[in-house]
């Protein structure tokens, strides 16, 4: 006969099975019908299953060190429903931690009705027809913010993916981008519906048309003719970086902005959403999402600079070949590039470092870097050495970045693990702009080690896309609002 304590963990888990299967529908219609995101410690909950919402409670618990269950969260996000809510994002273990802190003497309902009264205004639409966005180039990047995309759709209000622009590789071209969207070796297998629609030359991603338009120039497009009008151009094609090769894309009919998905050359402001993203509406037709390694690391270095200060470092970025490199050895123009991604690891050049200044200018001239390309396909790590302005222990350090990966104004760039197990394969698919490894941490005195794992594929498409939000005038609000003014 089996043990109580046995029957006692079958029973809990069946409860809590139960109940995050009751809160698929209500996740759902509130993304769809008010635009609500909810999330838990920062990650979202719409189109999950059962399991990710068990597994991100979990997380809760082993990570924050608050025992939040989907028992607690599913009466929590009743409530929510039951409120006629504007567009905002609404992260249910925050929530449940506030309440337990401040909320004693309060009901639920009136814990909620207050927490959320500045969007308890009724359902609206945040715009007032859906923002065009058109994918110059269909690669690595490219695919990744098409999945994005297509699965934040939501009522079609936001956000919608009206084309991708190409150079015609053959007759059975549509199959071909249809399968690569489809299909991927690193990040598994589209969960989603793709058609072809041969008529109209353009793939249907989860009911969005999606023309495939063929050109040979970022100028040569009239986009007008495919009904698209003041479009978002993402250029991922990595051939023009500067201001009069991105601006081609504005001689096109169609087009209101470009977002170049690398490095910006000159003037043009490289934005690390989360960091320097506010006022970016203003900063001109074209910009640059810098590039993951430098949207790893600022936010990182922007926090720990604001709480410790920082005098001096070195970032060292240990990256996953990528498609410049070859497979084998042959002819590259850049030193050591011209030797075997799959065999080698290659000392190399990065401009990451230099580029933290157009984030973070009080940095400038503080920051060296290099970078070695090493045989994975992706899921690449910096580790950054810092000499800060006082003396830091590991566990002042860990703390501090816990507190920011869970609150605060880059809860959606920094996540943070505490597991001593972890390596580079777990992280694929990761969300975030860097994931801080707390077990590596170390300190002797004013000296600071650490270690930033990124996706350099999905987590860099995840922030290119939330620059496209906050261009479009998509930005929510984020509930409940930190404690202790948590920045």
């Amino acid at each position: 006969m089996r043990n109580q304590k046995a029957e006692s963990y079958l029973r809990e888990w069946k409860r809590n099975e139960q109940c995050a299967e009751a809160m698929l529908p209500l996740v759902g219609r509130l993304y769809r019908e008010h635009g609500v995101i909810i999330t838990c410690y920062g990650n979202s909950l719409v189109n999950r299953g059962p399991m990710d919402i068990i597994n991100f409670h979990q997380a809760a618990s082993e990570i924050a060190g608050a025992d939040i269950k989907p028992t607690d969260s599913l009466p929590l996000l009743q409530t929510i429903c039951s409120m006629d809510l504007a567009p905002a994002r609404i992260d249910i273990g925050n929530m449940i931690t506030h309440m337990r802190n401040q909320g004693a003497n309060l009901g639920m309902a009136d814990f909620v009705a207050n927490e959320l009264r500045e969007v308890d205004t009724g359902r609206k639409s945040l715009l007032d027809k859906p923002q065009d966005v058109v994918l110059y180039g269909f690669g690595r990047i490219g695919r990744l913010v098409a999945r994005i995309l297509v699965g934040k759709t939501g009522s079609g209000e936001n956000l919608r993916l009206a084309a991708i622009v190409v150079r015609k590789g053959g007759k059975d071209d549509l199959a071909k981008r249809a399968s690569l969207l489809r299909r991927d070796s690193v990040h598994g297998d589209f969960k989603g519906s793709i058609r072809i629609d041969e008529a109209e030359q353009a793939l249907v991603i989860n009911g969005n048309l999606v023309h495939v338009i063929y050109s040979e120039g970022p100028d040569q497009v009239d986009y007008t003719k495919y009904g698209i009008e003041d479009a978002l151009v993402v250029d991922n094609t990595g051939i023009w970086s500067d201001r009069e090769g991105l601006e081609l894309h504005l001689k096109s009919p169609g087009t209101s902005k470009v977002l170049l998905t690398a490095p910006g050359k000159g003037d043009i402001p490289n934005i690390v959403y989360g960091v320097n993203h506010e006022g970016i509406c203003g900063m001109g037709p074209v910009l640059s999402a810098a590039s993951c390694t430098t949207n790893a690391i600022v936010p990182v270095l922007q926090t720990v600079n604001q709480e410790f200060g920082i005098k001096s470092g070195h970032v060292e970025s240990c990256h996953s070949f990528t498609n410049d490199q070859n497979l084998i050895d042959n002819y590259h123009k850049k030193p050591r590039r011209g030797r075997s991604a799959a065999l080698n690891m290659v000392i190399t050049s990065t401009g990451a470092a230099k580029a933290v200044s157009k984030a973070i200018p009080e940095l400038e001239g503080k920051l060296t870097g290099n970078a070695v390309r090493v045989p994975t396909p992706n899921v690449s790590l910096a580790i950054l050495k810092l000499e800060l302005e006082e003396e830091v222990s590991v566990d002042e350090m860990n703390d501090h970045l816990l507190k920011r990966s869970l609150e605060g104004g880059l809860v959606n760039q920094i996540d943070y693990t505490n597991s001593d197990e972890v390596v580079s394969s777990d992280f694929v698919g990761n969300r975030y702009a860097a994931i801080v490894d707390s077990m590596s941490t170390i300190t002797l005195g004013n000296s600071c080690v650490l270690y930033v794992w990124y996706d350099n594929e999905f987590g860099y498409s995840r922030q290119t896309v939330r620059i496209l939000e906050e261009l479009a005038g998509l930005g929510l609000q984020t509930f409940p609002k930190p404690l202790n003014g948590t920045a």
